[in-house]
């Protein structure tokens, strides 16, 4: 298999930071899962409460934005043509898990607009694996 047929250095540096990214997005997961509210440090009466409403689904939707991620990462380094559908799930996951927590809560109005910085990165980074796997595909560095 010649370099042309993998792809370039940079894509498979990519494709490894892809995958550790996602691989830190699982450990988040699961630390949600097993300490609820508190698992990004001692959470606040606000931070309990929305913790405590949030819908049964909305923690299954977590974990296949971040699996699918992992998936999809673990896939172009594969070379596998599965990457591009399973960032386009994880983008989706994020899109959905995000967008019902701003769109339904007041999280907003009392953390401020700051508060959406970090999901926006964490969808940017689901678009741009999604976007990547199609420019490999293209190339045949993939499938």
């Amino acid at each position: 298999m010649t370099d042309t047929m993998r792809g370039p250095v940079w894509f498979r540096v990519v494709a490894v930071a892809l995958l550790v990214w996602g691989l830190a997005g699982c450990f988040a997961c699961i630390q949600q899962f097993r300490l609820g509210a508190g698992a990004m440090g001692s959470p606040s009466a606000y931070d309990r409460a929305l913790y405590d409403a949030l819908p049964v689904w909305y923690n299954a939707v977590y974990a296949v934005a971040v699996g699918c991620g992992v998936l999809g990462a673990a896939a172009l380094l594969g070379r596998s043509v599965l990457a591009r559908p399973l960032f386009a799930l994880s983008s989706l996951g994020v899109a959905v898990q995000f967008g019902w927590l701003f769109a339904t809560t007041d999280i907003l109005a009392v953390k401020g607009v700051g508060t959406a910085i970090f999901p926006a990165v964490i969808l940017g980074i689901a678009i741009f694996g999604w976007w990547l796997a199609g420019y490999a595909r293209r190339r045949r560095w993939i499938g």
